[in-house]
């Protein structure tokens, strides 16, 4: 069981750094053998620990003009609200890609994302905002993207910095 157990973090550590590597190559990293691979494969995607697979899109290079927001949460729950039916209620928004429930000033951090900035105000104020329990929102517009889920946007060895020599 313990290799198994093994086998299947392997898999998961090299689906999240590439889930474009071929079974051929999941096999040959963790010495399983194809079929093996694409078991444990579809056994990770059944129990649900495999959610999806997404390309990491570079935003300056996207084609589409697309605006994306950190959005704070403050909320105060009522007997009868708990956070997850707050969760529930704001993850069926299209508009929000990604929520979590965090410590520290505020109650849950939303990663927004809309056509334009006032496509996101508009979001915030007239949906977000206009939910009972949420008391405060703080709206921080993404102006440049570095990094985004492990993957580094700039290009290696581009520095724009001009040089200074004596």
């Amino acid at each position: 069981m313990a290799e198994r157990e093994r086998a299947r973090t392997e898999l998961l550590e090299l689906l999240v750094e590439n889930a474009r590597y071929s079974t051929a190559d999941l096999a040959r990293f963790t010495d399983l053998d194809e079929g093996e691979v694409e078991a444990a494969i579809a056994d990770l995607e059944e129990s649900g620990a495999i959610r999806g697979y997404q390309a990491v899109l570079d935003p300056g290079r996207d084609e589409r003009e697309r605006v994306r927001a950190l959005v704070e949460l403050n909320v105060t729950l009522d007997r009868e609200t708990s956070y997850e039916e707050i969760a529930r209620r704001l993850a069926g928004f299209s508009e929000v890609q990604s929520l979590r429930l965090v410590s520290g000033d505020y109650d849950f951090a939303l990663d927004v994302e809309a056509d334009s900035m006032n496509r996101v105000s508009r979001f915030v104020s007239e949906k977000v905002a206009r939910l009972p329990e949420i008391t405060q929102t703080v709206t921080h517009y993404v102006m440049d993207t570095y990094k985004d889920r492990g993957i580094e946007m700039s290009e290696r060895g581009d520095d724009d910095r001009l040089s200074v020599s004596p």
